[in-house]
């Protein structure tokens, strides 16, 4: 059992949850922030845009029944990796996109598989997605924890209403449902 941490910045933190949540191998995903200069910043902090930290997941998982590269494969998936705006309808620094690397290996995986996604000819613009160090991570409030759970109706409303399902259906299919 091999216990690593990996951490994506994908937009909303919300709609970052559910799909990793859901695989065999994840023993937690924990909505946060991280990549800025505040520490311990609130919700309303990270929204006013002068934080430096984007709305991230960080994920506990065992790398021998879930490895990393099928994390950064998921990852992915979610998101529009050519946006470098934010993401869908959340538009700012704090819903930029950004893998963070916890290790030389992680880097190197980040990196090779933004390069085949680039060369996979799926998106005519460019990949935005950065590759990062980690930094220290901050989990968010619990009312953000495990929203797809809490508030399911609501949680289902934004992702279709922000246009995060249609592009993810367009692009990826419906695998996520």
């Amino acid at each position: 059992m091999t216990k690593e941490i990996a951490t994506f910045a994908g937009g909303c933190f919300w709609c970052m949850v559910k799909p990793f949540d859901q695989m065999d191998g994840i023993d937690e995903v924990v909505s946060g922030y991280t990549g800025g200069h505040v520490e311990n910043p609130t919700y309303e902090q990270v929204c006013s845009e002068t934080t430096g930290h984007l709305e991230a997941v960080q994920i506990t998982f065992d790398s021998d029944i879930f490895p990393y590269k099928k994390l950064v494969e998921l990852y992915w998936t979610l998101i529009d990796p050519t946006d470098p705006g934010g993401q869908f309808f959340d538009r700012g620094e704090s819903y930029t996109t950004a893998i963070f690397y916890h290790s030389e290996e992680q880097r190197v995986v980040a990196e090779e598989s933004k390069k085949q996604l680039e060369q996979s000819g799926k998106f005519t613009k460019p990949i935005a997605v950065k590759i990062l160090p980690a930094k220290p991570f901050y989990p968010a409030e619990d009312y953000h924890q495990q929203y797809y759970k809490k508030n399911p109706l609501h949680y289902e409303r934004y992702s279709i209403g922000s246009g995060r399902a249609a592009f993810i259906n367009q692009h990826w299919g419906n695998q996520h449902e």
